[in-house]
Formats: structure tokens, C-alpha cells, sequence
């Protein structure tokens, strides 16, 4: 096998791997495969784009994504049609995705302009009256970046523009599954100006991904996907920065006062939006006993509305899962939440890749379903019987990105901010809102670090202090 790795990183001669459309299983192209035997000619690669993206200029990094966010803006129903063909997102919500990949590429310019450091006042200390200086942001040098498949441009887009924003070079080992929206990004951000040599791409199994978290070379591993790999990655990366995005199980506490037709319309879209395969989607519903069986029927209703099946439909509310084997292993566990008791008012039934989205109730707090991310359209209803209830049982997970409260008190929306444990509280709106710009990071198990494009460039940055001891003093 050769182990000459073309300018997007992918190794000449190397294994092909199928990437097949979720909804129709069909093969719609295949990519070269890089193993562990490789991982020398990676680095090597990632050694030289250290180098040529350290010297680049400022306004270089910055025009080189602002060009690539201009070309996918260009583009963009060529990527979302990518995006619908790959990862079985409908249509719209690709076209979304892209739009946020867009924004995402453009933060990233703006951040390359602006956080260069800051004025340190070492004369504010007695003792320093005669020093002066500065704190700049300097790159780490190569980092590492492994995303999954729900978000196949977006999520790279994440990684890939603060990264080049702070001057690193990049080895980008996108999904398995999803290759092709990040090959393609990769391609439109050389097109735009990056010299070829900053991102490597590769693609491979777990053994290549554990060859490059364990690479002394790599400084950082940015990783965004599930807990057991998580876990492998801290074990195995010895001394370098980690930020991971693990998952969660997004409560959402809907109040006796709320807005209950906008509270439904806002967790039916939080709960199956992208076939319910979103970190943040929303999964907990705690409503006031008060509410409760107005909010389910309601919400059990509008679920029953929801078009599901072909993505490319321009109707289509929920199109397939990533895999029929995961739309099955979703419907294993549902049927075994209902062994034990819940209530199954709607949905759980596969056709192919497609799943039709559960709700339940009266799930036992034991059962996976309740206890775990399902990473799926499926949502489980729990009355509580006061705000302190709600609370109580929100933050009972042991894991958390998001969550969020219907409300239309004031004091008690801000109540549930503080005392929520979750790295976004949204307020008057489903868990499933996220802006790029924001910090985005769980609290708790599982989640370190921050994404949002500022946060992330930071967190791919490291200071270094510049200090000037006028030893004659001011004349």
C-alpha cells in the first residue's frame, strides 16, 4: 500500500470505502482509506502545513476563509444536496446547515482579524512601573479534529475555521459515513486561497484516529461525537489539550403559564429536527401536572403530522436515520422501555432507514431511554409536580449541553438559568437552538471545552507574554 497522501490529505492507492445514501442504500461514491501503517506520512504532511500555516499573514488566513465562505454561499444547494445524499438530512434542513456553515467560515475570518492578544499593565503592580507589554495568541501547531456524521459540513466547518484562524495546521478525520461534505469544504477552502498542505484529510477506521490522537506531533484533539470514544481518546492522548462534545439528553420544563401551542410547535421541531440525530435535540419534556394532558395530545398530534420518509421531498418533515441498523437498535431499545411499563403513544416503526418518530410516556427513570442520549426521533413526557420538581429531575442526568424552559414569568425563567445544569439554558425555546457565534459545551460527564468560534479559537490558540523592562527608566 503507498502511503503518498494527495493535497486533501487522502492516500493514493489505499483501500476504497463505499459511502452509500441512508435513505435509498445505494453506493454514491467511494474514497481512499488510510490505516494506522500511515500515520508517519501524515504527520510528516501535518509537519509541513505547521510550518506554512504558522506564516501566514493575518489578512491571509482571513481571506482565505472568507473566500471559502463566499464560495459555499455560492454553492450552496450543491452542498446541501450533498449534505441530503450522505448524512439523510431532508432538504431543508441541509440547506440550513449550509447557511450556518456559511456564517461559521465568516466568524472565522472575523476572528483571524481580531483576537491578536491584549495590552498586559504590568505597571499596575508595584515594583513593574518601568515595564510595558503584551499578550498574543499563538498557534498550537497541529491539531487534530475528528467529527461525526450528523452535522457533515457544519461541524467540520467548526473545527476546520478557528483552527486555520489561529494559525495551526489541521489532520481532519471527518465520519466514516459522511466523508464527502468535508472533502469538498476542504477543496473550496484551497480553492479560496489556503495553501493545500494546512488541512490533511484522512480517512480510516478507529485505528488510524487512535494512532493520531496518540501522536506527540498533534497538540490538541478536537473531537466531537460519542462517549465510549471520548473516553478511548482521554486514555490514549497522553499530554495535550482535549475538547470534546460528547452528547446529552436535553430536558425541556414546560411551566403551567406558558405559551402551550408555541411550546409543542418549538419541541416537535427541537426533538425531530435532522430525524432527532442532534446533540442538543430535545429528548426530556417536564411539563406542569396542571398542563400536562393538553401539552401531550397536542404534541402527540402535531408529531402524527409530521411527513416522513424521501429527504430529497421538498415536503418531508423527518427523512432517515444515518443507518437502518441504528433505526433498529433505536426501536430495540423504545420496546424495552415499554416491557417495563411506558406508554407508547406514538411512532416506533422502521421501514428501511426510516423511523417514525416515538413519544412516550410514563417511562420508567431506570430505562435507557430516559437515562441516556438516544440520538434519535424519539422523546419521552414526564408530569412534574412543581418548578423545584422539574429542576430536580432535569438535572438528574449525569450529562449536559442544553436545556430549556417554557415560561412567562421572568423570575422564574432566570431561576431556571442558574440553577439548570447545562451549558445553554434556552428560554421560551426548545434545546435545540444554537447560534454559531455562542460558546456551545456541555457541563458535567463527558463534555471539555467549548466550541462557538471565538471560544474554539481560543481554545486552538495559546498565549505568549511579551515584557519590556525600560532599565533606564522614562527620560
Amino acid at each position: 500500500m503507498s502511503d503518498t497522501i494527495t493535497h486533501a490529505g487522502v492516500e493514493i492507492g489505499a483501500e476504497m470505502a463505499p459511502v452509500r445514501n441512508p435513505y435509498t442504500g445505494e453506493i454514491i461514491a467511494s474514497v481512499p482509506t488510510v490505516d494506522a501503517t500511515a500515520i508517519g506520512s501524515v504527520l510528516r504532511q501535518a509537519r509541513c502545513g505547521r510550518r506554512i500555516a504558522a506564516a501566514l499573514s493575518r489578512a491571509a488566513r482571513a481571506s482565505a476563509l472568507e473566500g471559502a465562505s463566499r464560495l459555499v454561499e455560492q454553492r450552496a444547494e450543491s452542498f446541501a444536496r450533498l449534505i441530503v445524499s450522505e448524512a439523510g438530512k431532508t432538504i431543508t434542513q441541509a440547506r440550513k446547515e449550509v447557511a450556518r456553515a456559511v456564517n461559521t467560515l465568516s466568524l472565522s475570518a472575523a476572528e483571524a482579524r481580531r483576537n491578536a492578544g491584549e495590552v498586559v499593565p504590568f505597571d499596575s503592580y508595584e515594583g513593574s512601573e518601568n515595564r510595558q507589554g503584551w499578550f498574543t495568541r499563538e498557534p498550537l501547531g497541529i491539531i487534530a479534529a475528528i467529527t461525526p456524521f450528523n452535522d457533515p459540513l457544519n461541524l467540520v466547518a467548526h473545527k476546520l475555521g478557528p483552527a486555520i484562524a489561529g494559525g495551526n495546521a489541521v489532520i481532519l478525520k471527518p465520519s466514516a459515513l459522511t466523508p464527502l461534505s468535508a472533502l469538498r469544504l476542504v477543496d473550496t477552502l484551497v480553492e479560496a486561497g489556503l495553501p493545500d498542505e494546512v488541512v490533511t484529510v484522512v480517512n480510516g477506521d478507529a485505528d488510524i484516529a487512535a494512532a493520531l490522537v496518540s501522536a506527540p506531533d498533534v497538540r490538541m484533539v478536537s473531537f466531537t461525537g460519542g462517549f465510549a470514544t471520548g473516553e478511548a481518546i482521554a486514555r490514549t492522548a497522553g499530554l495535550k489539550k482535549l475538547a470534546m462534545d460528547l452528547g446529552g439528553n436535553a430536558p425541556v420544563i414546560v411551566m403551567d403559564d406558558a405559551d402551550l401551542d408555541e411550546a409543542v410547535q418549538s419541541c416537535v421541531s427541537g426533538a425531530f429536527w435532522a430525524a432527532g440525530q442532534n446533540c442538543i435535540g430535545t429528548q426530556r419534556i417536564l411539563i406542569a401536572h396542571q398542563v400536562y394532558e393538553r401539552f401531550r395530545d397536542a404534541f402527540v398530534a402535531r408529531t402524527k403530522l409530521l411527513r416522513v420518509g424521501d429527504p430529497l421531498d421538498e415536503g418531508t418533515d423527518v427523512g432517515p436515520m444515518i443507518t437502518r441498523q441504528a433505526a433498529l437498535a433505536v426501536q430495540v431499545k423504545v420496546d424495552a422501555a415499554v416491557e417495563r411499563g411506558a406508554i407508547l403513544l406514538c411512532g416506533n416503526e422502521v421501514t428501511g432507514s426510516v423511523y417514525t418518530p416515538a413519544v412516550l410516556e410514563g417511562v420508567p427513570s431506570t430505562s435507557s431511554i430516559w437515562q441516556d442520549e438516544a440520538f434519535a426521533p424519539v422523546v419521552v413526557l414526564q408530569p412534574v409536580e412543581s418548578f423545584e420538581d422539574a429542576i430536580e429531575r432535569a438535572n438528574a442526568i449525569d450529562y449536559s449541553l442544553h436545556a430549556g424552559i417554557f415560561t412567562a414569568r421572568l423570575d422564574r425563567a432566570l431561576t431556571a438559568a442558574r440553577l439548570l445544569e447545562a451549558g445553554g439554558v434556552m428560554i421560551n425555546d426548545s434545546s435545540d437552538y444554537r447560534f454559531d457565534a455562542m460558546p456551545f459545551g456541555g457541563f458535567k460527564y463527558g463534555s471539555m471545552g467549548r466550541e462557538g468560534v471565538r471560544f474554539a479559537f481560543e481554545e486552538m490558540t495559546q498565549p505568549k507574554v511579551v515584557c519590556v523592562n525600560h532599565l533606564g527608566g522614562v527620560s
